[in-house]
Parts: C-alpha cells; sequence; structure tokens
C-alpha cells in the first residue's frame, strides 16, 4: 500500500472513530469495563465497624491509637487488541472484508481507550503471533495502531488462538481488558481462552460474513480455502449440498458458542456489511 493511500486511510478511519466514540461510547466505557483491582488511597483513624484486616500497623504504632488503610477502585484500564490477520479474513460478499471489519472496529475501541486516557496494545495473530506492540498512552500511539493494521502483511496463512492466548497471558502480568477480534475459524481453543479469561477480562468480537452461514443457489461454483489453497468444485444447486453445509456450520457455530459461554466470555456477534455499532453497545450494555 502506498504511504499516501495509507495516511488517508488512518485520518478516515481516525475521523469515524472519533465520532463514533464520543457520540455514543461516552460514559459508558469505564462503566462496562472493570480495573485492574484495588489501590491504596489513604489512612484515617479507626472506626467502630471497620475491617481490622484493614488496620495498618505501622501507623497505629507510630501514633498509639488504630488507624486504617483505605482502598479505591483502580479505574486505569489496560486494554489488548488481539487482532485476527489469517487469510480467512480476506473474505467478505458484501461491501467490506472481515478483515476490514476487524480493523474498523479494532480502531474505534483504541480510540475509546485513548480518549479516556488509558493504556491500549496490540497484536496481530494467524497460526503465530505476527506482531505486538506493548500498551501505551496517547493519540500517537493509538495511530501507529491502525496503521500496523491497515498495512501489516501476515507471515503465516493458518488460524491459532491458543497461540496469541498463552502469549497474552505470559507477556501481560496485570489484568487486562482483553478484545479478541476474530471470526474464531480456529481449531479447539477452549482451554487457553479458559486459562486467558482466569486472569483478565476477555471480550470476543465474532465477525463473519453470511455466506459462510449459507450457500447460494447459484449451480456449479469453485470454491478456495484462503488458508490451505485447496480447491473443489461445489454444486450448489443439490438442496442436500446447501443442507449438509448449513449443518456443518451449525455445528462450528454451536461449538464456537459452548467455548465462551464455558470461559465466560461475552461475545458481540457481528456480520460484514452491518451496522457493527449495535452489537457493541448491547455488548457494553450487557456489561
Amino acid at each position: 500500500m502506498e504511504t499516501t493511500e495509507l495516511l488517508k486511510k488512518v485520518r478516515k478511519i481516525e475521523i469515524r472513530s472519533r465520532g463514533l466514540t464520543h457520540q455514543i461510547f461516552a460514559g459508558k466505557y469505564h462503566s462496562a469495563f472493570r480495573g485492574r483491582g484495588m489501590a491504596f488511597s489513604e489512612v484515617r483513624e479507626y472506626q467502630f465497624g471497620d475491617d481490622i484486616r484493614s488496620i495498618d500497623w505501622n501507623v497505629t504504632a507510630r501514633f498509639g491509637h488504630p488507624y486504617v488503610k483505605i482502598f479505591e477502585e483502580e479505574r486505569e484500564l489496560t486494554v489488548m487488541l488481539l487482532v485476527d490477520v489469517s487469510r480467512s479474513g480476506d473474505f467478505g460478499t458484501v461491501t467490506s472484508t472481515k478483515r476490514e471489519m476487524m480493523t474498523e472496529i479494532a480502531a474505534v475501541l483504541a480510540y475509546s481507550v485513548i480518549v479516556n486516557n488509558d493504556k491500549v496494545g496490540l497484536m496481530l495473530f494467524s497460526d503465530r503471533v505476527e506482531k505486538y506492540i506493548p500498551p501505551k498512552k496517547g493519540r500517537g500511539h493509538m495511530l501507529r495502531i491502525i496503521r500496523e493494521m491497515l498495512s501489516y502483511e501476515p507471515q503465516g496463512s493458518g488460524t491459532s488462538l491458543s497461540e496469541p492466548l498463552r502469549y497474552l497471558t505470559n507477556v501481560i502480568r496485570k489484568r487486562c481488558t482483553a478484545f479478541i477480534l476474530s471470526d474464531f475459524m480456529a481449531p479447539t481453543f477452549t482451554d487457553s481462552l479458559r486459562i486467558a479469561a482466569g486472569k483478565h477480562d476477555v471480550v470476543a468480537v465474532r465477525v463473519s460474513d453470511r455466506r459462510e452461514k449459507e450457500l447460494p443457489d447459484i449451480g456449479f461454483i469453485k470454491v478456495t480455502d484462503p488458508e490451505s489453497g485447496k480447491e473443489i468444485w461445489i454444486d450448489t444447486s443439490s438442496a442436500a449440498v446447501r443442507d449438509e453445509y448449513a449443518g456443518h456450520w451449525k455445528k462450528h457455530d454451536e461449538t464456537v458458542s459452548s467455548a465462551f459461554v464455558n470461559c465466560g466470555v461475552d461475545v458481540a456477534s457481528v456480520n460484514t456489511g452491518e451496522d457493527y455499532i449495535k452489537p457493541l453497545i448491547s455488548l457494553f450494555r450487557h456489561r
């Protein structure tokens, strides 16, 4: 991608993200996602009913009567965006590919994080961790994240969710909010997801295309698996073929949905060519 074209796309996404953040997510962001825990604020004299476990013994000894520690919820968040850049994301039959939609959603989330003076980081993954950008604050950092998402050419072709989830668990020591933006076409990932969700606040944004769920009746077509390169001909005029395909998708959908439920992971489901704002708002309100 030419530098001029890339800058135009970055600017366009920034403008759209800014508008959506101020209009929609203002006031809902911190209420939807938890802070990292409790941070020490101050000490005060012990009052009847205070938990004795909160007594600050050093201060108590110094002044000769009991003092307790006061804690406040730590509101500063660290947000990680885990974005799927595998070749299955190049599929799209409406107005955008899945990868284009994931990029725009991630940009809106990144802008929301920066506006709220929190840290945001990026992990691009395919069948491996392709690129990792540590969490930081600031508009310049956010623009770097958008540029990377728009211009990065992945080395791997397949998809593995286990690798980025393990990497997240190892590299981010303190609790963070982690958004996974993917079509979730990967093989089994439940164990890794459960471990990551036990340490971090994990949220899934699942992006699909309607033609992945059902085949149109348009006769013989040649389809290609973008990750393996395998090509086959399919007779879509056959009701049996269409039913078998729909059944295969339903089974896969149920498996993925079950993994989210079993691991306690909230999810927003989005289709290419459709408005992704409503699913995101619904996710925020649910939380």
